[in-house]
């Protein structure tokens, strides 16, 4: 997966987040940059939550277009029962 692109330019803001006590002392031990673990986690994040965004649209564009490709052939089924 790739990771989102960050602005290398973007201005930084401080936040503030609750973890895991044991968890920071872990990570603390393995790098001491836990900003830019944090940030390049997120990214992944967010890229992963676009495609996965962006299949359930393309997902949803298909069966549209499939029903509808049904529905010209076919016909509708309320046909049958609609009194309009």
């Amino acid at each position: 997966m790739k990771a989102t692109t960050l602005n290398g330019e973007s201005r930084k803001r401080p936040v503030n987040l609750t973890l895991n006590e044991d968890l920071v002392v872990q990570v603390r031990a393995l790098t001491n940059n836990l900003s830019g673990v944090v940030e390049s986690l997120l990214a992944d994040y967010v890229e992963h939550e676009r495609q996965q965004r962006m299949a359930k649209a393309r997902t949803l564009e298909a069966t549209i277009s499939m029903w509808n490709a049904f529905n010209a052939k076919h016909g509708s089924f309320a046909d049958e029962y609609s009194s309009l």
